[in-house]
């Protein structure tokens, strides 16, 4: 298994503090996002290698934090929002470049959560020749309509994926982790080849399961995506307090 951290984003909601650093290196309680995710894949013991995928204003940042540290990072020349390639394809570079032929677990580079990836890839395993998704209750129609909203049946098999739902079916959201066999990984060049969206992970599980068994693992614990100023601030404060660092009323990276 080989592990991939999309991290190529330009963040632009964040701005002006991503004018000059990716989001994902941005500190929480003192430490900088991406640490946490690579502290949550060194408990994994099938992840043999972790690739960061970032775009070419960032990539200098992630190589000055990625030294001494076993992460590949991988630079996909992209320099604003106009030329990106999207989530789904960074994906396909990661696996072009590295040549990858293996089960992929991919998370977002801003996604800060409490539950264990150890427990995820169990999961996984248990339902055989397929792929998964991590998704939790948000608890609200309004957040629902910002995420993957997923069905499930008693089975915990996707049945329904509909990415950013105006009139959100549920509040069950997919929270951009997933797990994805060899052979469902080696499906992305073609959904790319068909012209397919390339942004948002969450669309290519959308295309998979109507034809490919996803499973849904459902988690209740605590769980950060960073998409805005006070979102990030909300993170940090958290952090710091488990951490006994003093609160803020607002947001500083120093």
């Amino acid at each position: 298994m080989n592990a991939i951290i999309l991290a190529a984003g330009y963040a632009t909601r964040l701005r002006p503090l991503t004018d000059t650093r990716a989001k994902e290196l941005l500190p929480v309680g003192g430490r900088p996002i991406i640490d946490r995710l690579v502290d949550s894949l060194a408990a994994v013991d099938e992840v043999e290698a972790v690739h960061v995928v970032t775009n070419a204003r960032k990539a200098d940042g992630f190589r000055a934090w990625a030294e001494g540290r076993a992460v590949i990072v991988h630079d996909d020349g992209t320099t604003s929002n106009e030329d990106r390639l999207g989530a789904i394809g960074d994906m396909q570079f990661v696996i072009d470049r590295a040549g990858l032929d293996d089960d992929l677990l991919v998370i977002a580079g801003d996604n800060l959560f409490e539950f264990s990836l150890p427990d995820f890839v169990s999961f996984w395993r248990s339902k055989g020749q397929a792929s998964a998704v991590a998704v939790r209750d948000v608890g609200s129609l309004e957040l629902a309509a910002q995420y993957g909203i997923v069905a499930l049946d008693d089975d915990d098999r996707v049945i329904d994926f509909v990415e950013k739902p105006a009139d959100p079916p549920s509040t069950l959201a997919a929270i951009a982790t997933y797990l994805f066999h060899r052979e469902h990984a080696a499906l992305i060049r073609g959904y790319l080849e068909a012209d397919q969206p390339a942004d948002q992970p969450g669309r290519f599980v959308a295309w998979l399961q109507r034809e490919w068994p996803v499973y849904g693992w459902v988690f209740d614990s605590t769980w950060y995506d960073i998409g805005n100023h006070e979102q990030l601030l909300e993170a940090d404060n958290r952090m710091r307090a488990a951490a006994g660092l003093p609160q803020r009323d607002a947001y500083s990276p120093d």
